[in-house]
């Protein structure tokens, strides 16, 4: 009971409840429009690339847009930037909604509508990330609001890609992107619903940089601060060659396993569940010490298993592997997340999140072109594994570097009152 209580700290916080409990409903209709969209793509085309290129085009503008919204996040108000992209989300669901209902999507809609998400994704990322501090009072508790927001994501992640499966092969992918569009309803009364204190005086006085000058600032600090920015290159690297291994789920689904979109719905649902345990592993941990070696560890297993998987040709087989290719990449995005959270100077926040948001919607298109490329000349098996194989081979050289980034992190750490004893292992 106490490692259950302990499990559900930051819920204590009354905004951090709100967002919660509306987030919790909002992201079951996300991801009912990602599996959507995905069968969408490879029935209008029957190909792989063009799986890899809405992919590219779903994330690119965040990348692009990111350091921009970094700074506008430092400066501005973070929950009213927020309300904006809920809404906006809103919208550009309820028209993919209506093309699909109404016969007439073509796949360059498809493609204009994942750049404009991607886009408004660029702005609400860095937002979400950044406003936990205001949601979210003892600082303590961060971690664990960390953790529970992939518990969150990955609950919805188990219930919606089983649910769009079912809805999609009853009455089509119109249903799940209109119900995604409802969905945001949710969140966005959450949101208006909160009671937030108003900024420090010394925040509202802080003179305001010029967009160069403030991102020149940010990119000194994470260069010049080694646990960062290498917790930023490890998630940059694992977006590039090991995650687009999601945009080839449909090709697994219907080419290699011979089923159809519940077939697609059950795989991303088997990763949401290993996912969700492992959010839910890390929201019952009391300390960050430890998280350097479970996301090596993590990483290890993530690949096994997903080399497994690729080459799987029964279902039951790759369901029961994509439990472990889900706890193994939960740990490997939220451990840096929390790590890269608890280490920032607040006055960066903003900039380093967007730094973050940089590191997975930059590389994970990129990486999405290259495996849909690769899979389209030699198949999707062989693509998968090879991006595997190759980060599990970064992750290996880069064990050397981690005593002294745990060093520099513990010193932080202690500072802050987070850990008694800077040299305590972890």
């Amino acid at each position: 009971m106490s490692r259950l209580r302990a499990a559900g700290r930051a819920l204590r916080h009354r905004n951090y409840r709100l967002f919660f409990m509306g987030q919790s409903l909002s992201l079951v209709g996300t991801w009912m429009q990602r599996v959507a969209l995905s069968w969408l793509v490879y029935r209008l085309t029957d190909s792989a690339l063009l799986l890899g290129v809405v992919g590219f085009a779903g994330q690119v503008p965040a990348f692009l847009a990111a350091p921009l919204a970094g700074v506008i996040c430092d400066r501005g108000n973070r929950h009213r930037i927020l309300i904006a992209t809920q809404v906006l989300s809103l919208l550009q669901a309820l028209l993919l909604a209506l093309l699909v209902l109404g016969g007439w999507i073509q796949i360059w809609q498809v493609v204009a509508l994942s750049l404009l998400l991607g886009l408004i994704n660029g702005f609400d990322m860095p937002a979400r990330q950044t406003f936990l501090v205001e949601m979210v009072e003892e600082r303590q508790d961060l971690s664990n609001a960390i953790a529970l927001n992939s518990s969150m994501f990955n609950g919805a992640r188990l219930v919606g890609p089983s649910l769009a499966g079912l809805l999609i092969a009853l009455s089509g992918e119109g249903l799940c992107f209109l119900l995604n569009a409802a969905s945001y309803l949710a969140v966005i009364a959450s949101l208006l619903a909160m009671r937030l204190r108003a900024a420090p005086e010394a925040e509202r006085r802080r003179p305001r940089q010029r967009l160069a000058r403030g991102l020149g600032e940010a990119w000194r600090y994470v260069a010049g601060f080694a646990p960062i920015g290498a917790l930023l290159l490890l998630l940059t690297v694992f977006n590039f060659i090991a995650m687009p291994y999601i945009v080839l789920l449909p090709v697994f689904a219907r080419d290699v396993l011979r089923g159809g979109p519940d077939t697609l719905g059950f795989l991303m649902a088997a990763a949401g569940l290993g996912a969700l345990s492992g959010a839910l592993y890390l929201a019952t941990r009391r300390s960050v010490l430890g998280m350097g070696r479970l996301i090596t560890v993590s990483a290890l297993v993530f690949c096994v298993a997903l080399c497994a998987f690729a080459f799987s040709r029964w279902t039951w087989l790759s369901l029961a592997l994509m439990v472990p290719v889900g706890f193994g990449q939960m740990i490997q995005m939220a451990g840096c997340n929390t790590l890269i959270q608890t280490l920032v100077e607040d006055g960066m926040r903003g900039r380093v999140m967007s730094f973050y948001t940089m590191a997975f919607m930059g590389s994970y298109p990129l990486g999405s072109l290259l495996l849909g490329g690769l899979a389209q000349r030699w198949g999707a098996p062989p693509a998968v594994a090879l991006g595997a194989l190759a980060y599990l081979a970064c992750a290996l050289l880069a064990l050397p570097r981690l005593p002294g980034l745990r060093r520099q992190a513990h010193l932080v750490y202690a500072r802050r009152g987070l850990i008694e004893d800077p040299q305590a292992v972890g």
